[in-house]
């Protein structure tokens, strides 16, 4: 039972940040929101959650999320169907895709890795700034990043 209503009160908190997020929520918001949470989960009104009730809740959000994935496919669809055929041809598929572009210019990249400015990138030069990230991740220096100095170095991000 504790799981599930720590289930509830992430359910239920999850709408009300989402919505509120540029705004602060108050303590009496929050509660408010989530007593309205908690009144349309438990539908035979007698205070407490059951299985029963939760799994139909967790249905009807389902079907919500599955009806605005519908609509949201539903409209891509026929923004890119461009003539109107209801079907999309490899073209219409294909101008879907993002633009892809490269960060920097091959001679920014030289021009940051060619460290002695001869031109030229030496397997040295080409190597140290993954190095560098390797021994900065390698903090008790014993040349392994282990699966917990990975995650720290991650979370800096």
């Amino acid at each position: 039972m504790k799981l599930a209503f720590a289930a509830l009160i992430m359910t239920a908190a999850s709408p009300l940040i989402a919505q509120a997020a540029p705004r602060p929520v108050s303590r009496a918001e929050f509660l408010k929101a989530n007593s309205a949470r908690f009144a349309a989960v438990d539908l035979n009104r007698d205070g407490k959650i059951d299985r029963k009730e939760m799994a139909a809740a967790q249905q009807r959000e389902l079907a919500v999320a599955r009806q605005r994935i519908q609509q949201q496919l539903a409209a891509k669809f026929r923004q890119l169907d461009t003539n109107k055929n209801g079907s999309l041809s490899l073209a219409e598929f294909q101008a879907a895709m993002p633009n892809i572009n490269t960060a920097e210019t091959p001679d920014q990249l030289l021009a940051k890795l060619d460290t002695n400015r001869n031109g030229t990138v030496d397997a040295n030069e080409f190597r140290a700034p993954d190095l560098a990230k390797f021994n900065r991740a390698d903090t008790n220096r014993d040349g392994v990043v282990s699966p917990t100095e990975a995650r720290a170095v991650a979370g800096q991000r």
